[in-house]
């Protein structure tokens, strides 16, 4: 369990602890005074001699693609669907994990491609289909004339 106190109150205990092994108190006696056990003093005494390396990056597996890879496949996406041969010029998860598998041999589950489209800083869009016999001058002639009559009247 996580001792009580912030960050900075918790590193000042240890570097308290360390100034005073060094000065020749036992163990047991730091343990006493500060409020902790054996063990932490111990490790904090091994921690000091061995110290852990520093991660260069963060948690998580690298991406199967470069930073260079990412940038040609943003660039190819905004060509469009039309251009990688499919009959509607929208995009969904299986076609670009298609259009990733030409390019760069590279196997993407659909998730996989949400997550790598999320990090490009694209986003989900729906595809927002209109009737073909839409006519936007009758629309526009109803909203004018007609729907300020309904209005008025309910």
């Amino acid at each position: 369990m996580r001792p009580l106190g912030t960050p900075e109150q918790l590193a000042k205990r240890r570097q308290k602890a360390l100034d005073m092994l060094k000065s020749g108190e036992t163990i047991k006696e730091i343990a006493r005074q500060l409020g902790t056990t054996e063990r932490s003093v111990h490790r904090w005494r091994q921690e000091v001699k061995h110290p852990k390396k520093k991660s260069k990056r963060g948690p998580g597996k690298q991406s199967y693609l470069s930073k260079q890879q990412i940038q040609k496949l943003e660039r190819e996406l905004l060509k469009g669907a039309y251009t990688h041969g499919y009959a509607e010029d929208y995009w969904t998860l299986d076609r670009i994990g298609h259009v990733i598998w030409e390019l760069f041999h590279v196997r993407y589950v659909p998730s996989g491609v949400w997550r790598l489209l999320t990090r490009m800083g694209w986003s989900n869009q729906r595809v927002q289909r209109l009737a073909i016999q839409r006519d936007e001058e009758a629309i526009e002639n109803w909203k004018i004339h007609q729907l300020p009559w309904i209005k008025k009247t309910t």
